[in-house]
């Protein structure tokens, strides 16, 4: 990886992480027209990841201080209290589909296909759909387990490439009429013990590849900043869109760069 490919994906990686158009989709088709190294992409993939869950922890720090509190009080009465017996309960299906995913290496498999183009394009136009379906419901309930399970299968589905994160869990949240500002919250406090979980299953699982690969460690620390600064303009941006109930919008994204994906599949 040299100085561009690093700023190249770590912009991508603060853009797409946290708006609706998949960041797993976007690094796999760039490191496979870059053609980099799969040890290096792996490396770089979990220094661009700790920059961005730093965006969460610091946008969204009294929430995960007032949870936290609540929860070592064992308040499970108060508002902070049922939040994170959510998160627990959103949390346990996005650990089993990722461990099932990982332990039968179906992610790495599609990352080393010869058909990514069209497995991750697919997966754009499948996001689209999902994104665009429930732009006219109302919202107005409360979270609750069945919800909060629910939202946390759509984040364990969006660990295949292409398939948006906070697009499948903030829509599926809509898809239950839960109010707005619960279900932007709940899905970004979600992501967290999710993002660090990955993390630290791809660095027990790809420890010999990691401990071989030869980023410099120059460009590790570019990437970190670049995608946490990004990060957070873009999480900014996602939040005024999305109470303004323009979510939608990012289906035409996701609708065309699926198709351009596939279409760039029958040109090579």
């Amino acid at each position: 990886m040299d100085l561009l490919q690093t700023l190249i994906l770590a912009i991508i990686q603060g853009i797409t992480e946290w708006l609706p158009i998949s960041s797993s989709g976007h690094l796999a088709i760039v490191q496979k027209y870059f053609a980099i190294d799969e040890s290096a992409i792996l490396l770089f993939d979990i220094v661009v990841h700790v920059g961005t869950i730093f965006v969460v922890l610091i946008t969204f720090r009294k929430d995960v201080r007032d949870t936290l509190k609540a929860f070592f009080r064992r308040d499970f009465e108060s508002e902070e209290g049922k939040l994170s017996l959510f998160i627990i309960v959103g949390s346990m299906p996005t650990a089993i589909i990722g461990f099932l995913l990982l332990y039968y290496d179906i992610v790495e498999k599609i990352l080393l296909s010869e058909h990514i183009y069209v497995i991750v394009g697919s997966a754009f136009l499948v996001t689209g759909i999902f994104l665009y379906a429930f732009k006219h419901v109302k919202d107005g309930k409360e979270l609750n387990y069945l919800n909060s399970l629910l939202i946390g299968i759509a984040q364990g589905i969006a660990t295949i490439p292409g398939i948006s994160r906070s697009g499948f869990t903030i829509a599926t949240g809509l898809s239950r009429k839960v109010k707005r500002e619960k279900v932007f919250k709940y899905s970004f406090l979600l992501s967290i013990p999710a993002v660090l979980g990955a993390m630290a299953a791809t660095i027990i699982k790809e420890n010999e590849k990691l401990t071989v690969s030869s980023v410099d460690v120059s460009f590790i620390v570019l990437g970190a900043i670049t995608s946490f600064v990004v990060g957070y303009i873009s999480l900014q941006l996602l939040q005024k869109i999305f109470m303004k109930q323009n979510f939608h919008l990012f289906a035409y994204y996701c609708w065309i760069i699926g198709l351009s994906t596939i279409f760039l599949y029958f040109l090579s």
